[in-house]
């Protein structure tokens, strides 16, 4: 389908934080797992290319009506103004049945590319967005020089929430090797691709099994474990299984209020799950790097006297920056928290500027 780089890049929105499923399986290939299926995707020409692969044994049927389902609830959130919303016409969506030399592929290119569409937010322009923030923000102008692309992915809540749940007092390379473990003993084996072998996440049964927290103990999970097992477990005997789907249709501060009456969810790791799967885009996590941020070129005094992120100094970053970056604010932070990370500074050769420079140091 059409997607200039402007409008998203790989690269930096598969490995920066949002989602853990993802690998570069050769340079420019992500593969990863998606809506029950094995995905590879890449970018060239102005287009992003995608392959399907089939599950043996496989509960299509099931995933298929599910995705409908989920397509058909979604809604753009109201606040989003007429100028960032795409052209219809502008996203094209394959309509021929396209399958490998042994017919392996997945062959409804169509609905694949409504997943593709939704999964990545295409209806939103970024490009757009992007200028609305620059206009606004001399910092956010010149790190969007650099760091073009960055969108939010509009995740499974079921998915996100528990990923989130596992990334206190952690880092992205090693909460990558946990949820991969956790899919592993827990999910469903989807196929196996040269030597990988891919599983779909686990149920919110599965993770609310009895066994469950002692299992994922044994995985090296830690006291995540029991917040892990203990939240599937809440949901299921005060709600129901579709109950994260339905907070998508709620305001942001009644589902955060919702996610973090649940065990072993904060106000960060709500906001990531508002964020990135319940179509809150005001949503606007704040994590040691976001919070090094607003001191070191936003908000300077707050580094006098507050050694720790409190509850009002969260409170005070995410009004700030939505003050600034208006509705979709949670999406201006997360260009920003890839501009920070090591890995993307390194590879794209964005240098600070020296006053940047001389705050980084003092």
């Amino acid at each position: 389908m059409p997607c200039h780089l402007s409008e998203l890049r790989l690269d930096y929105v598969l490995a920066g934080g949002q989602s853990f499923r993802w690998r570069e399986s050769s340079p420019g290939y992500w593969t990863g797992v998606l809506h029950g299926h094995v995905w590879t995707l890449t970018q060239k020409g102005g287009h992003l290319w995608y392959a399907v692969y089939p599950s043996p044994g496989t509960m299509e049927s099931r995933v298929e009506k599910s995705t409908q389902k989920r397509l058909a609830k979604r809604k753009l959130p109201h606040t989003v103004p007429e100028s960032i919303k795409r052209k219809k016409d502008t996203i094209k969506q394959e309509n021929e049945e396209v399958a490998g030399d042994d017919g392996s592929l997945h062959t409804d290119c169509t609905k694949d590319g409504d997943i593709l569409q939704d999964y990545f937010q295409l209806h939103v322009s970024l490009s757009e967005l992007y200028s609305l923030w620059g206009a606004s923000d001399q910092t956010f102008l010149k790190v969007a020089q650099e760091f073009s692309g960055i969108r939010v992915l509009r995740q499974d809540p079921v998915e996100c929430l528990f990923s989130f749940i596992c990334t206190s007092n952690n880092h992205i390379s090693r909460i990558t090797g946990m949820i991969e473990r956790l899919c592993t003993a827990l999910g469903r084996r989807l196929c196996q691709l040269d030597t990988v072998e891919y599983y779909s996440f686990p149920t919110l049964q599965a993770l609310a099994a009895d066994d469950t927290e002692a299992k994922l103990r044994d995985l090296g999970f830690g006291y995540r474990a029991k917040f892990v097992s203990e939240s599937a477990r809440s949901i299921l005997q005060k709600q129901d299984s579709d109950w994260l789907d339905t907070l998508r249709l709620v305001p942001y501060e009644e589902a955060k209020s919702a996610l973090c009456a649940l065990p072993g969810v904060g106000g960060k790791v709500a906001d990531c799950v508002c964020l990135m799967a319940l179509d809150k885009p005001e949503a606007v996590p704040v994590d040691t790097h976001v919070w090094q941020i607003a001191k070191r070129d936003y908000l300077p005094q707050l580094g006098h006297g507050n050694k720790t992120l409190t509850e009002r100094v969260y409170r005070e970053i995410g009004d700030y920056f939505r003050s600034i970056w208006g509705p979709y604010a949670g999406w201006a932070q997360g260009v920003l928290f890839c501009s920070d990370l090591k890995k993307f500074r390194e590879s794209s050769g964005y240098k600070p500027n020296a006053k940047t420079i001389k705050k980084l140091k003092g």
